[in-house]
């Protein structure tokens, strides 16, 4: 369904400096979600400054990092600068090395929750040790695989508030988790309105160490607007592993010893196996405006299902495409039906896909249904 925005009077920044301000005012235990990425270090040194000024308390804090294990070394570099920073003024801080799933796109070809960091089963091929003050056990992680890590912190933060630095910005999907917030939810967004601009300029002018993958990722064709970092086989930061296989092999050699088919990346990494749609595999392609994939998404979703391959995770949600389809199969284009037909088999075990194809169809059609009322009003 199409959301509604609404402009306020305040800055970006003044309006994130009030929400933490408030945040803090309950009274309650705050927990920050630290990841090493541009947005948290905006709302970490914001955060920060705060308790310099002593607008807010740091006693109620506590930072919490998840050690994903697959991690650049100038993302841990900022993960080590933090840490020290926040302790220095009297917060908590909480480095979790824990054996959690995480979304894999190279383990098993699809995008399933199969890659557990820190297994200690597989101790003898971990990227690296973890550092002495890690947490490497918790109540809450009773076994290997037992949750991810954001069921994991938001059970740790159970008794307070947590804030995160999620941008509506960055995705539909995201926009449309920060517009369902009740005021009661305890899960915080303080910067939910910034732009990549107002991020990149934040940084800028406070004068912010950031990992400098971000400028490798930049060097190596990413656009500016995917510059994201996570866990090494996401599928928001996967195809980062082509600089590194070609820059730093000291770091490759212990990806290959912890996940084998990481060189496919380096093959097919512009390719629908790590859902890319690029430029350059659309002239390999060629054109494809000619091939019915209506018909092709038909047959997998109807007529002959068990001929495909398709993640097992992704499978248990084919219900819910199948009816997304039959509602609204009349108002979708062939680029919407490839997208679904490539969504499925490549997996979509979040249904993240299928959250974006389902937003994006309703966005075309009110843009459509505007462009005729329009016509009919001139006429």
């Amino acid at each position: 369904m199409a959301l509604k925005k609404v402009y306020g009077t305040q800055n970006v920044l003044e309006a994130a400096r009030q929400r933490i301000k408030n945040i803090f005012a309950n009274g309650v235990p705050v927990y920050l979600s630290f990841s090493c990425g541009k947005d948290s270090l905006c709302l970490s040194h914001l955060t920060y400054d705060l308790i310099l000024r002593g607008e807010i308390s740091a006693k109620q804090l506590t930072v919490i990092f998840i050690d994903e294990e697959g991690l650049y070394k100038s993302m841990l570099e900022a993960a080590y600068r933090w840490r020290e920073k926040f302790l220095r003024v009297g917060a908590k801080f909480e480095w979790y090395c824990l054996e959690v799933k995480q979304i894999c796109l190279i383990d098993s070809l699809s995008a399933t929750e199969n890659w557990i960091t820190w297994e200690k089963s597989k101790r003898a091929v971990w990227m690296r040790e973890p550092p002495p003050f890690a947490i490497m056990e918790h109540p809450l992680v009773p076994y290997a695989g037992y949750c991810n890590y954001q069921t994991f912190c938001i059970n740790r933060t159970a008794n307070g508030i947590q804030m995160i630095g999620l941008r509506a910005n960055e995705s539909v999907q995201r926009l449309k988790a920060i517009a369902a917030i009740k005021k009661e939810n305890r899960l915080q967004y303080p910067i939910y309105d910034w732009k990549d601009t107002d991020v990149w300029l934040y940084i800028k002018e406070n004068n912010l160490s950031f990992p400098e993958i971000y400028i490798r990722l930049y060097e190596a064709g990413a656009h500016k607007r995917n510059l994201r970092l996570c866990n090494f086989f996401g599928d928001s930061s996967i195809t980062g592993l082509k600089w590194v296989a070609e820059t730093d092999p000291e770091l490759w050699s212990a990806i290959e010893r912890r996940y084998p088919n990481a060189y496919l990346v380096l093959l097919y990494w512009d390719s629908e196996m790590f859902k890319r749609q690029s430029r350059k595999r659309t002239i390999l392609e060629g054109d494809t405006e000619q091939i019915d994939y209506k018909s092709k998404l038909y047959d997998l979703l109807f007529l002959n299902t068990e001929k495909y391959t398709i993640p097992p995770d992704t499978t248990n949600f084919l219900k819910e495409w199948r009816n997304f389809v039959l509602k609204l199969g009349n108002y979708m284009t062939n680029k919407i039906f490839k997208q679904c037909y490539e969504a499925i088999l490549a997996g979509d075990p979040k249904r993240r896909s299928l959250r974006a194809i389902y937003t994006q169809v309703f966005d075309d059609f009110s843009k459509q249904s505007g462009k005729e009322q329009a016509r009919r009003d001139k006429q």
